[in-house]
C-alpha cells in the first residue's frame, strides 16, 4: 500500500528548513563569559582573533591572538582561506565589533564562532593575563 503525503505537509516542511538551519547557526554563534572564553582559548584548538585596531592590540591583547582590525573591512577576505568549521574566538574592547564580526562570519558560513562577552575590558577586569608589545 502506498502512503500519500499531502502537498501541504511537504510545503510546510520545505518552508521550515531555512528556519531550522538559521536556528542551528545561531546556536553556534554565542557570546562567552570570561571563564568560558578562557577555557576555550586554553583548549588551543581555535583561531583567536582580536578585531580591535592595531594600536589597541599593541597596547595589550590576549596571548596567541592574531589582529584583524574590524574597522578596516577586510576580516572576511583575511579569513577566506580558513576552514569554516574551525572554532573561532573573537574579541574587541567591549563586544560591539566582535559581535558584528561574529555575525558576519556566521553569514559567510563559519559554523563555530564565539565572542567574548564584555570584550577585552571584561578580560582585564577579571584579572586575566595581558600581553603588550
Amino acid at each position: 500500500m502506498t502512503t500519500f503525503v499531502p502537498m501541504k505537509r511537504i510545503l510546510i516542511f520545505l518552508l521550515l528548513i531555512p528556519f531550522a538551519l538559521a536556528t542551528h547557526a545561531q546556536a553556534n554563534g554565542t557570546s562567552l563569559d570570561v571563564k568560558a572564553f578562557k577555557a576555550a582559548v586554553e583548549r588551543n584548538d581555535a583561531l583567536l582573533l582580536d578585531v580591535r585596531t592595531p594600536e589597541e592590540f599593541n597596547a595589550g591583547h590576549i596571548e596567541g591572538a592574531a589582529n584583524i582590525d574590524w574597522n578596516a573591512g577586510t576580516l572576511l577576505k583575511d579569513v577566506s582561506g580558513i576552514d569554516k568549521s574551525l572554532p573561532v574566538l573573537l574579541y574587541c574592547e567591549v563586544g560591539g565589533r566582535s559581535g558584528q564580526a561574529m555575525e558576519a562570519m556566521m553569514k559567510a558560513g563559519f559554523t563555530d564562532v564565539h565572542d567574548l562577552a564584555g570584550g577585552f575590558s571584561a578580560w582585564q577586569r577579571n584579572g586575566e593575563t595581558v600581553i603588550t608589545r
